[in-house]
């Protein structure tokens, strides 16, 4: 949930008072709603994500539960920096979630036996009308165990357009490539005061990981492990260029050294204190509904490239899945939640969709087709450059386990900040994807699925 959970503890537990009518204040407790008796019972677990995300995860909850008399989803909202222990213990303890929402890929769990798959659950003339994009991340193997919500680039530009103007530069014309961000900067940076920044992105390994898998690809031409899975590739001197981007940015004062506000949020965007953001397009969403204020000044544009080219890996596509838990106790019941919600009526989806202010792509045809025809589409010109400018050259999130993106992160952040060379980082995270590769045996696992 590292992806795209905003808030800290404290406004987690707020909005958990905010979503109490929808269940029991604590995981695990039985829902107390009086709707609840005598109908099967769906355990949901959920986090914070923006306002107007939070409000409809309430409403479809709430709906659900009023348009028949069989199932009642109990909706739980669990913190943030909370997420992994709970669910671990709580699968471990076998009293785990029957449903919950998870971003990223789902390989392994589906791998290692936690999720239960839905093919004989859901219709399958309900998958079919999935996107490809959004089926390439939601099976393994040839069997579905996530129903998509959504698709959305992790990597966008955001550019403060009063700025860009008031430091010469065209309002309308944004960077394209790590020279011209360079140019940017320079001429932004007399403008800027005591905590303000031309540029904020990434502040901590972990996020560096996967924000920068498109990146990674873009620079070098691969990964930083083999086709195969047998060998780590971690050590192409494109990769030190990368995090070279990221070191000038730094060196110069351009971006800040700590974190300016929630984890990947557009707070700092929103509160002025960064010219221009590297963020996934959530942030539009956020910034139209907690700083709308800013909403005209604000530009969006794909992130800036080493060569400038925007047609070519230019952003991961994140996505946001339901899944069943495998040892969840009410499977069934909670699969007809599932198609009512996700795979039912468009009318349902559209909402989230419109209410994100457009910077999310639908998973689903005839959900896009609803969105697009919708008269509020017109006043969000960036739709166009998230569905037109940026899906179109974005690349799936890596499949591989999540600990070789980290060790990435752990590269960029080390030869960024000068703890280490950008060769000697490279080379520590080589050593650590081996490692990786050969725990988890990957290149048999990279067979086994090539063979689906």
């Amino acid at each position: 949930m590292r992806r795209r959970t905003l808030l800290t503890t404290a406004a987690a537990g707020a909005a958990a008072v905010s979503l109490a009518a929808c269940g029991s204040g604590a995981p695990g407790e039985k829902a107390k709603d009086s709707r609840a008796k005598n109908r099967t019972n769906v355990e949901f677990w959920g986090s914070v994500f923006t306002t107007p995300e939070n409000a409809w995860y309430k409403k479809v909850v709430e709906d659900f539960n009023d348009a028949q008399e069989d199932v009642f989803v109990n909706y739980q909202v669990i913190p943030a920096d909370a997420w992994d222990q709970k669910l671990k213990a709580a699968q471990a303890a076998g009293n785990a979630p029957d449903m919950y929402i998870q971003a990223g890929r789902l390989d392994t769990g589906a791998r290692t036996g936690l999720l239960h798959p839905l093919d004989d659950l859901i219709d399958a003339s309900v998958f079919d009308e999935i996107t490809d994009q959004a089926k390439e991340i939601s099976q393994y193997q040839g069997q579905w165990y996530g129903f998509p919500l959504l698709l959305e680039p992790q990597m966008t530009l955001l550019w403060n357009k009063d700025l860009f103007e008031k430091a010469g530069l065209d309002p309308e014309k944004p960077p394209t490539t790590w020279d011209e961000m360079y140019d940017a900067c320079e001429k932004i940076a007399p403008l800027m005061k005591n905590g303000q920044f031309c540029v904020g992105t990434a502040a901590d390994p972990g996020t560096f990981g996967w924000t920068t898998v498109a990146s990674q690809e873009h620079v070098a031409g691969h990964l930083p492990i083999s086709d195969d899975w047998s060998k780590a590739d971690a050590e192409d001197p494109k990769y030190e260029d990368l995090i070279g981007f990221y070191k000038t940015l730094q060196e110069n004062k351009w971006m800040p050294r700590q974190p300016l506000g929630a984890g990947n949020s557009a707070q700092p965007f929103g509160e002025a204190k960064v010219a221009m953001l590297s963020q996934g397009s959530w942030a539009m969403s956020e910034i139209a509904a907690d700083y709308p204020d800013m909403v005209e000044k604000t530009g969006m544009a794909p992130w800036v490239q080493n060569d400038g080219d925007l047609e070519k890996s230019i952003s991961t596509i994140g996505n946001m899945k339901w899944l069943i838990d495998a040892k969840a106790k009410e499977p069934e019941a909670t699969a007809t939640f599932f198609s009512w919600a996700l795979g039912g009526d468009p009318e349902v989806l559209k909402p989230f969709f419109v209410d994100t202010q457009f910077t999310k792509a639908p998973a689903r045809q005839k959900v896009a087709d609803a969105v697009d025809a919708d008269p509020k589409s017109k006043d969000a010109p960036w739709s166009t450059v998230v569905f037109e400018d940026i899906v179109p050259h974005c690349v799936p999130e890596s499949q591989y386990p999540v600990d070789i993106n980290e060790a990435m992160g752990d590269a960029i952040q080390a030869g960024m900040t000068g703890e280490s060379s950008a060769k000697d980082a490279l080379k520590k995270a080589n050593t650590e994807i081996q490692k990786v590769i050969d725990r988890e045996d990957l290149a048999k696992v990279r067979k086994e699925m090539d063979k689906k």
